[in-house]
């Protein structure tokens, strides 16, 4: 009589009934505080650099209004991002749009002078202040990435919603990441960076209409600002 061979099932349905759930995925521990922190404190830093042409008057208002909301912020969760408050979500919202006003104030004003003629006389002057606007650019464009996507980290802690705003490689092959990868703040500013530098998408895709728009305003922004400021800055050079 011959012999009965067992048949395998197949691997990939194998793997996959014993592959733990991504962390993205589920309920997890809160993101440290200290890194979407120190990119606030940052920004204010370099506000505070910039010519008072360029700021809102008076110039004190927005960055202490700014370290006043993050300093709630941190002593409503001092180490980690897991006790969710209508307020304090609110409160984040209104820095980051505090931030982002007066940014794009000071943009603003700096196209229009190199426009007219009125600023850039400098070419390292302009070079400073250009860069720490689009610095700045770059890191109000990265609070907003992660307060929206999937509800903003407390409801990504929670796993609250299950489809993602914007598509990370660790979430495209779970394999090449480890159990407990998620993403935080600083992928966020990565995302955020690359967007400013290339004009486009790299490696993280957006999948919503508004993280689309939201990408597109940065990349527009980035591109006009870089290309008029170095554009005088070698015209003095010249």
């Amino acid at each position: 009589m011959g012999t009965v061979t067992h048949v395998p099932q197949d691997e990939s349905e194998h793997g996959s009934a014993h592959r733990p759930v991504p962390a993205w995925q589920r309920v997890t521990r809160g993101e440290s505080r200290w890194a979407s922190a120190v990119a606030v404190l940052v920004a204010v830093a370099l506000q505070w650099t910039l010519p008072e042409r360029l700021t809102i008057h008076p110039g004190w208002l927005l960055p202490a209004l700014e370290i006043a909301l993050i300093a709630a912020l941190i002593a409503a969760n001092p180490l980690r991002i897991e006790r969710a408050s209508r307020l304090s979500r609110i409160a984040g919202l209104v820095l980051i749009a505090c931030i982002s006003a007066a940014n794009g104030w000071s943009a603003v004003r700096l196209v229009v002078g190199l426009v007219r003629g009125q600023e850039g006389h400098d070419a390292a002057a302009l070079l400073v202040t250009g860069g720490g606007i689009w610095l700045t650019n770059v890191i109000v464009f990265a609070l907003w990435y992660w307060e929206w996507d999937r509800g903003g980290p407390v409801a990504r802690m929670h796993a609250t919603r299950l489809f993602p705003d914007f598509l990370f490689p660790q979430m495209q092959s779970p394999e090449l990441a480890p159990p407990h990868w998620e993403p935080a703040f600083p992928d966020y500013l990565y995302l955020s960076f690359t967007n400013a530098t290339a004009f486009s998408p790299t490696d993280v895709m957006p999948l919503n209409r508004w993280a689309k728009m939201l990408m597109m305003l940065q990349s527009a922004v980035s591109l006009l600002t870089v290309v008029l400021v170095v554009a005088r800055a070698v015209n003095i050079l010249n």
